[in-house]
């Protein structure tokens, strides 16, 4: 098992659901650790957000999930993370504290050259943000 910090399009309800994305390809259903944020910068990319992670920032807010690891595949293929393919979306490790733990996930930040001219997301909720438009 892994763990994985998400903190846009697939929280649960949100068009890339980590829940509905388990479902499809018939894997292990994830199981939710908690809520958590990760110190960084959120930008609006429009139908998605990004995140650049900086010790130095405002929380950006998501979940924890505990997913089999057959599910990292299906993510990668959401995110567009390719082996060798500068993408949108690197794939990295982050350590959070959750539920009283602390726990290495992976989650899916953007490239920090991506960003430039994205309008911040103040607040680091990215349904907050979407839901107030």
């Amino acid at each position: 098992m892994k763990y994985v910090f998400i903190y846009g399009t697939l929280r649960a309800g949100e068009i890339n659901d980590i829940n509905l994305a388990a479902s499809r390809h018939a894997i292990g259903q994830p199981r939710l650790v908690g809520r958590t944020a990760v110190a960084g910068h959120l930008f609006d990319f429009g139908t998605y957000p990004g995140m650049i992670a900086d010790a130095q920032a405002t929380p950006v807010i998501g979940e924890v999930y505990e997913i089999d690891e057959a599910l990292v595949a299906v993510l990668d293929e959401i995110e567009q993370v390719y082996p060798g393919v500068d993408g949108l979306f690197v794939s990295q490790k982050v350590s959070v504290e959750v539920a009283g733990e602390r726990l290495e996930c992976l989650f899916y930040p953007v490239a920090r050259h991506a960003v430039q001219g994205r309008p911040r997301i103040h607040g680091g909720d990215w349904i907050a943000h979407r839901l107030a438009r």
